[in-house]
C-alpha cells in the first residue's frame, strides 16, 4: 500500500526544482514569449481583441530591456526583507502592514486547524463548508469592528462582489469614489446596477452626482485608505451627505483595518465616528491580518438576507481551515498588541517624510501606503529595476491600475521595518534621483 508520504515524497521528486521556476527576468519568466518576435493577431472577432496590442506591445519593450517588474518568485515567506532572485532583499510592496505572517501563534493555528479539520472545507458555506471556526472568526470580528454581524468569504474581492450583487437590483444605483477598488466596480457590472462616479474625495462632485439621477435606492461607496494613493476618505462628510439625501453608505476598510485608529479598528475609529453610521463595512484578511479571506460586517438582519441570497457565500468553498485558524490569532494578537498600529505609522510618517525631503512627490498619502508618482510609465518600471540592485523590492503601478500620466512606484511600509532599513532605502533613493 502506498502511504500519504509516499505520494508525497513521489511527487516532490517530480515537482521542477526551485532554480527552474525562480526565473526573475520577464525573458525568462515567460519563456521567451514576449522577446521571440511572435507575430500576434489582434482582431475585434478575435480572442484577443485590439485592447492585446498595447499591453503586449508593453511587456515586449519591459522583458526586452529586463525592467518588467512583476511576479518576482519569492524564494521564503513574504516579510520585511524576502529571498528572491537567490539573494536577500528588503520587500516594501507587501500588504503584511504588521509584520505578523510568520508569526509563531499564526502558524500554529494555522497548523492546528489543518490537524482538525483538514486541508479544505468541504463545500460552500451554505451547504456543508461551514465549520466552528468560521462562526468563531466571524463573532471575533463583529466584536473587533463594533458590528451585530460578519460574514467572511475566500477573499476581499468575494465580500465585495457579494454585498453589492446580493442586496442591490438594477433599479438600484451606486455611486462609488473614482479611485475605488476594481472589485466594487465589477461588483456593480455583476449586479447591473446604475454607476455614477464622483471626484476621488470630492464632496461637491457627490452631492452633484447625488442629485443627477435617481433609483430605488443610492448606496454611497468609498475606501477607507485607497490602495493606490494611500490617502483616507473624508468619513464624517460622507455620514452627514448620507443623512441628508436619504442614502446607504458603505466603506471598504481593507486598507485600513490594522492600520487606522488607536487601535487597528480602522477608519471610523480614526476618525471616531459611531461604526453603525456606516451601513455596511467591507474588508480583508489578506492584509494586517496575515491570512487570506474577506468580510462583511453589518446589521443581524442583513447577515440572514445575505447568507442566503448572495452567490459567493452560496456557490463558492467556505474559507480553508487553515486561512480561519490564522485569521483567528491574527486578530487576536492585534487586540492585545495595538502598539504595533502606532509603530506601523511611525515607521510609515519616517519614510514619508524622507522621501518628501528628497524632493519626491507622495501625493496625499497619510498611512503606510505610499506612491511614489513620477508619471511616465516607462520611467516607473525602470526605477523599480534599478531598486532591484539595491535589493529592494517596490512594484510599480502604471495603467489601467491608475490613470494615464500617474504611474508609480507604490510603497507599503510594515512595522516590521527597522530605522535602518528605511535609511537605507532613503539612501537608494537619493541615489536614483537622476
Amino acid at each position: 500500500m502506498t502511504t500519504p508520504q509516499a505520494t508525497l515524497l513521489a511527487t516532490d521528486c517530480q515537482t521542477p526544482s526551485e532554480s527552474t521556476i525562480s526565473k526573475t527576468t520577464g525573458g525568462e519568466l515567460f519563456n521567451g514569449f514576449f522577446t521571440s518576435g511572435t507575430n500576434w493577431s489582434f482582431r475585434k472577432d478575435g480572442i484577443l481583441d485590439v485592447r492585446g496590442r498595447r499591453l503586449f506591445g508593453m511587456m515586449t519593450l519591459a522583458c526586452k530591456e529586463d525592467v518588467y517588474p512583476y511576479q518576482l518568485p519569492l524564494q521564503s515567506m513574504t516579510g520585511p526583507w524576502v529571498q528572491a532572485e537567490g539573494r536577500r532583499m528588503l520587500m516594501l510592496s507587501s500588504y503584511d502592514y504588521l509584520s505578523l505572517v510568520g508569526h509563531p501563534r499564526v502558524e500554529a493555528a494555522g497548523i492546528a486547524a489543518i490537524r482538525r479539520f483538514g486541508s479544505a472545507s468541504g463545500g460552500a458555506r451554505l451547504l456543508t463548508g461551514t465549520n466552528v471556526l468560521h462562526r468563531q472568526i466571524e463573532a471575533q470580528m463583529a466584536a473587533f469592528k463594533g458590528t451585530e454581524a460578519v460574514l467572511t468569504f475566500c477573499s476581499g474581492y468575494n465580500a465585495n462582489l457579494g454585498v453589492i450583487a446580493g442586496l442591490l437590483t438594477p433599479q438600484d444605483r451606486v455611486i462609488l469614489d473614482t479611485l475605488s477598488h476594481r472589485s466594487l466596480v465589477d461588483a456593480c457590472r455583476l449586479a447591473g446596477v446604475q454607476l455614477q462616479r464622483f471626484k476621488h474625495n470630492d464632496m461637491d462632485s457627490l452631492r452633484d452626482e447625488l442629485r443627477n439621477g435617481t433609483g430605488n435606492r443610492t448606496l454611497i461607496v468609498a475606501d477607507g485608505v485607497f490602495s493606490m494613493d494611500g490617502d483616507v476618505c473624508p468619513l464624517p462628510e460622507l455620514i452627514q451627505i448620507k443623512r441628508d439625501f436619504g442614502c446607504l453608505l458603505m466603506i471598504d476598510d481593507a486598507h485600513a483595518i490594522g492600520v487606522l485608529g488607536a487601535t487597528g479598528r480602522g477608519t471610523d475609529e480614526h476618525y471616531g465616528v459611531a461604526t453603525s453610521d456606516v451601513d455596511l463595512w467591507t474588508g480583508s484578511f489578506a492584509k494586517s491580518i496575515p491570512s487570506t479571506g474577506g468580510f462583511i460586517a453589518m446589521s443581524e438582519e442583513v447577515s440572514m438576507f445575505l447568507q442566503h441570497s448572495t452567490s459567493p457565500y452560496i456557490f463558492s468553498a467556505a474559507l480553508c481551515p487553515a486561512s480561519a485558524g490564522a485569521i483567528q490569532a491574527g486578530l487576536s494578537i492585534l487586540e492585545e498588541e495595538p502598539h504595533l498600529v502606532t509603530q506601523l505609522r511611525n515607521r510609515a510618517n519616517y519614510l514619508r517624510a524622507g522621501l518628501q525631503d528628497l524632493g519626491y512627490d507622495t501625493g496625499d498619502s497619510s498611512t503606510p501606503i505610499i506612491p511614489v508618482i513620477l508619471k511616465d510609465e516607462e520611467a516607473a518600471m525602470r526605477f523599480s529595476r534599478a531598486l532591484r540592485d539595491f535589493d529592494i523590492l517596490i512594484s510599480p503601478v502604471v495603467f489601467p491600475a491608475v490613470g494615464l500620466g500617474t504611474a508609480r512606484l507604490r510603497i507599503c511600509v510594515n512595522a516590521g521595518h527597522t530605522i535602518a532599513d528605511l535609511d537605507y532605502t532613503l539612501d537608494a533613493f537619493r541615489k536614483l534621483r537622476k
